[in-house]
């Protein structure tokens, strides 16, 4: 017993630590910082003398960005988080780890992210630090974005629609102006259509605390309808600019036809106003596809 309180005395172990960091959640962020690199090289993979840089920016991106934002959001989201099923295993909540604790790895993890994209580039830098005063925003009172409808989806929609592909862009070219932002535009939307869903699932415990979310503003119904929205409208921009040869190559056009309809029925099929996460993951997966097909194609890999 003494050793266990030592233990826990000491700080919280690193299991625990890597818990509130959620690795499943590591690659949603890195898959589009890796599309901006490819965007940028148009190689499926980098010059070899970039990969330092590059890995350490996939570590930033992955890793520390999402703890910071993760643990901080965390510890201000306690109320709703003991009414959430969900989150029934969170070490927040079962005093694996403390409040303070929480805060304090949420600004560690937050001077580490910043501190170490400054050997990615000064341009990437600033973008990870405006990453996590944004969700620093997002998760804290006064501002706390969470609970302003609207809000809350524009900045995660941002940050991983576009925000990730510019990451990956400017570890490689700092020159923004060179980046294609229709891309950004259409990661935004898809990201959308990904994001609301989540909101639906955790709809009854953020209506009990309380948070003015969008679903809780405007209803499981319209919420879903929007993210439905979205999503066509981001399979709809893929196929015009793959007809004009915009950054898709023409030559997916084809795939792109026959894949829009299958993306869009497969979001009515496996999404709806009562949500689990798992509709969600098996539609990213199937998302995964065509998004494959146009890393081979842009890279010259392939041709279709």
């Amino acid at each position: 017993m003494t050793t266990v309180v030592g233990v826990r005395r000491a700080g919280p172990r690193v299991r625990d630590v890597v818990a509130v960091g959620r690795p499943a959640f590591w690659v949603v962020s890195i898959v589009p910082y890796y599309v901006g690199i490819l965007l940028a090289t148009h190689r499926l993979v980098p010059p070899l003398d970039e990969w330092p840089r590059l890995i350490v920016g996939a570590v930033v991106m992955g890793p520390l960005v999402w703890l910071a934002v993760l643990a901080v959001n965390d510890a201000y989201d306690l109320p709703s988080d003991r009414l959430n099923p969900r989150k029934a295993k969170s070490p927040l909540l079962d005093g694996r780890i403390t409040l303070r604790a929480a805060k304090r790895l949420a600004f560690a993890a937050a001077v580490a992210a910043v501190g170490l994209s400054l050997h990615v580039g000064i341009v990437f830098a600033l973008g990870v630090f405006l990453a996590v005063l944004l969700g620093y925003a997002y998760s804290v009172p006064p501002v706390r974005l969470k609970t302003r409808a609207g809000f809350d989806v524009a900045v995660n929609a941002l940050a991983l629609g576009a925000f990730g592909p510019l990451a990956g862009w400017a570890a490689i070219n700092p020159d923004l102006s060179a980046f294609p932002w229709l891309m950004g535009l259409q990661g935004t939307l898809a990201a959308v259509g990904l994001y609301l869903p989540t909101t639906l699932a955790d709809l009854e415990a953020d209506r009990a605390a309380g948070y003015h979310t969008i679903a809780v503003r405007f209803g499981a119904r319209t919420t879903y309808l929007i993210g439905y929205g979205a999503w066509i409208a981001a399979a709809a921009l893929s196929v015009v600019l793959a007809a004009t040869g915009t950054i898709i190559p023409r030559s997916m056009l084809a795939l792109e036809v026959v894949m829009v309809p299958v993306l869009i029925a497969a979001y009515g099929k496996l999404i709806g106003p009562r949500q689990s996460f798992r509709g969600i993951i098996v539609l990213a997966a199937l998302f995964l596809f065509p998004c494959g097909t146009f890393a081979l194609t842009y890279t010259g890999i392939i041709s279709i």
